[in-house]
């Protein structure tokens, strides 16, 4: 069995618990609870002709002054990068969040997630800032851990990305 390390990253309160747990189990709850330290959830998917697990290491958001524990992220396969569409800063935390991430594993397969997308009436981030985030060869997806849109297609690409040869399309 092919198991692969993908860290979900972002500051505090983006959506990257609920993100998971809509992935593995198709659950939403509006109960908000703070990761600490890290939280790990399995999910198998199929790549080609591949089964792979995906080892989802849900990392404890931080604000945008204190950086993720970089030892979280040794030996990851993929990140998703998550920010709250209805926070412009939680994008700008990002650049940061991937130049820490790119320091201590290189460049790995990276997307990011937009969350929030139910939430249009309060949705403040601009098309500028989505397209801008992350730098000019980071993937980005619009994401609802409430209603699921986005989130199975994310995590797919991903999966996809971490199984590609090495030089491979991001």
């Amino acid at each position: 069995m092919i198991q692969k390390k993908i860290c979900m990253v972002g500051v505090y309160a983006v959506g990257k618990t609920c993100l998971v747990q809509h992935f593995v189990t198709g659950i939403f709850s509006v109960k908000y609870l703070s990761t600490v330290g890290v939280k790990i959830d399995r999910k198998r998917v199929r790549v080609g002709e591949e089964d792979v697990t995906l080892m989802l290491w849900d990392l404890e958001g931080r604000d945008a002054l204190v950086d993720v524990n970089s030892s979280y992220v040794k030996g990851a396969h993929g990140v998703m990068y998550v920010a709250d569409g209805t926070r412009p800063e939680t994008v700008i935390a990002i650049n940061g969040l991937r130049d820490m991430v790119e320091d201590t594993v290189g460049n790995i397969p990276s997307i990011i997630a937009f969350n929030k997308t139910d939430l249009t009436e309060q949705w403040a981030i601009s098309a500028a800032s989505e397209s801008s985030a992350g730098g000019e060869d980071m993937r980005r997806v619009r994401t609802s851990a409430k209603t699921g849109d986005g989130v199975e297609s994310a995590f797919q690409w991903l999966a996809e990305q971490t199984m590609a040869p090495k030089g491979g399309a991001q």
